[in-house]
């Protein structure tokens, strides 16, 4: 008669259910299947995400009489991992209430699954039991401790748990950077990097990820450049980040290094560094390398497919992100909330309308999806736009009473930018009204003005920009950026501290009057006048000035190669003179890197 070990040997070489099943029917015929090792081994197998069966591991659980604590982790890890996180609980407080002693691997597990209910009041609990039992100090449970409190959002506990733990692993470092991170405290993640004595793989990206978070994409490519300089490697998670950031701040260059790293190191390119180099290049402006990149991917999840039908609609190609959209729903994936923004604003850019329609009113009865806030704006855009002002209007009255007035104030925002396209100015101002009420915000005030002076109101314009500042609403000033050479320029409204300010504005009154010489019948008429403040800037003067945005070169002034990536009303001219003030700020070059 074969021994419990032979048996367990055959357990372990099982490749799949049929066998393992095979394999727990001879350990019942030999009077074994009581035997806690043996059942330990059978569970762990079906415990396995891939190749196991989840509700025969509970049958086995079931089937045990007086399960040890082996058999218990087991259970509570296989009820981790398939996401059934309150039968994972259920578990833990039978353990209790069997007076079984939970140890340093039963903690660990309990605590992950607290993490991910977010649930900080059965997470304090399990802390209780980890002091009672002495595992306090233990660095697996300390670590997930601390995980618990972070992702609850209680980084005071979590640091105090930090400090206390005598042995701090990279692991340590990570969850509490990252904590701060999620809460929006990058300048305590950014203090706790720094004073980490070894900064891995996990520290660094963890970093970088932070303020990627957090919008700092600046810092991250800073903080990217100085990794390069160390012998850490690169991973997926790290590259994801930075490629976030170069979408952001429209740093081609270094996506496409990237993109070419990854290539000559061999790393298989998955869905999530793939749908990331999809959005770089989409936000960059290259709708044909992201459809490359796009059509190589061996598999693609929701989220891939919504950035590529995103990235061409806010690009204007509403057929191709209709097209890619019912390729997405042929190849079996079911849209979410995110693809029916990403077709919405496919239809306002291709007017669209009785499209967009249709799949509006297929969100909640094909796919029970319940439309949110932003759905009924992208909706109310696209009428608006189509000029099918009466429909818009029956959209808002349809909509949901919403106790997120933020929700509100986007549909009538979407219908006042509506306003300006068609000179609505009576449902203009209505929509304004609603808008002021909801928020205090300057694009209310903005957007109205400009409808009054489009319309020729042009006291109106200036009234509504006065009764701004008398309420006290600050406009954000616009801006221009464009990368030069790798170097990212931004010009903001307001201030001019560029060191060669008066050569560029210089050049860029020569180049309004040979441009408007050269564009004049190329221009599109007069649509509406733009009122700044008292003073009122035409439509026509703004292309120009844009155009000619410069930057200054070695000794000679010249226009050099550039790309856009923000273009704002910034420029004008008054009185035949450059009028406005120009604040620059240069961001740092990318990092440069030789494959």
């Amino acid at each position: 008669m074969p021994s419990i070990r032979a048996i367990i040997r055959v357990v372990d070489k099982c490749k799949n259910m049929r066998q393992l099943r095979q394999t727990h029917a001879q350990i019942i015929v030999r009077g074994l299947g009581e035997d806690k090792f043996a059942i330990s081994r059978l569970m762990h197998f079906c415990s396995d995400p891939v190749h196991g069966d989840l509700e025969h591991t509970w049958t086995l659980f079931r089937q045990s009489e007086h399960p040890t604590i082996c058999i218990c982790n087991t259970m509570i890890k296989a009820f981790l991992q398939s996401g059934e996180l309150r039968r994972t609980a259920e578990i833990y407080v039978g353990i209790l209430h069997d007076r079984l002693c939970p140890d340093n691997y039963t903690f660990p597990y309990i605590l992950k699954a607290c993490s991910n209910l977010q649930d900080l009041k059965f997470g304090e609990q399990v802390h209780s039991h980890v002091v009672k039992l002495g595992f306090v100090y233990d660095v697996y449970v300390g670590n997930t401790l601390i995980l618990m409190y972070s992702v609850c959002g209680d980084m005071r506990t979590a640091r105090n748990l930090f400090d206390l733990i005598p042995q701090r692993t990279e692991v340590t470092w990570t969850v509490m950077i990252s904590g701060y991170s999620k809460q929006g405290d990058v300048d305590s993640a950014g203090f706790l990097f720094d004073e980490a004595p070894v900064k891995d793989r996990g520290i660094w990206g963890s970093m970088i990820s932070g303020y990627v978070q957090n919008n700092c994409f600046k810092e991250s490519l800073k903080l990217f450049q100085l990794m390069q300089l160390t012998n850490v490697g690169l991973d997926e998670s790290v590259l994801v980040s930075v490629l976030g950031a170069c979408a952001q701040l429209g740093v081609l260059e270094l996506g496409i290094w990237i993109h070419m790293y990854v290539e000559h190191i061999g790393m298989p390119v998955g869905v999530r560094f793939g749908t990331a180099l999809v959005d770089m290049y989409t936000k960059c402006g290259h709708l044909g390398l992201a459809k490359k990149v796009f059509d190589e991917l061996p598999q693609r999840d929701t989220v891939c497919w919504n950035v590529m039908i995103l990235g061409l609609a806010m690009h204007g190609d509403g057929e191709g992100a209709f097209k890619i959209f019912s390729e997405m729903k042929k190849s079996g994936f079911i849209p979410d909330d995110i693809t029916f923004i990403a077709i919405f604003t496919a239809s306002s850019h291709c007017g669209e309308v009785e499209r967009g329609l249709d799949e509006f009113y297929k969100m909640k009865s094909v796919y029970n999806i319940e439309p949110k806030g932003e759905h009924y704006g992208c909706v109310v855009d696209f009428l608006g736009r189509a000029g099918h002002f009466e429909e818009a209007i029956d959209v808002i009255r349809k909509m949901p009473i919403s106790s997120n007035t933020s929700e509100e104030a986007i549909v009538w925002r979407a219908l006042l930018s509506a306003c300006l396209i068609h000179r609505e100015i009576n449902l203009a101002e209505v929509a304004a009204k609603h808008l002021v009420q909801l928020e205090h915000h300057s694009g209310a005030y903005v957007l109205l003005s400009n409808i009054y002076a489009a319309s020729g109101r042009y006291r109106n314009a200036v009234r509504v920009r006065k009764l701004m500042k008398e309420n006290g609403v600050q406009k954000v000033p616009g801006s221009s950026s464009i990368v030069v050479h790798g170097v990212s320029h931004e010009f903001i409204a307001g201030e001019e501290t560029h060191p060669e300010i008066d050569e560029i504005c210089t050049l860029l009154e020569k180049m309004n009057t040979l441009l408007e010489s050269a564009v004049n019948k190329a221009l599109p008429p007069l649509s509406y006048w733009l009122v700044t403040d008292n003073s009122v800037l035409t439509e026509r003067e703004l292309q120009i000035a844009t155009l000619a945005i410069v930057v200054l070169n070695t000794e000679q002034v010249q226009i050099l190669p550039a790309r856009y990536l923000k273009l704002s009303a910034i420029y004008g001219r008054k009185q035949g003179g450059f009028g406005g003030r120009i604040h620059y700020r240069c961001k740092e070059p990318t990092a440069k890197a030789t494959i």
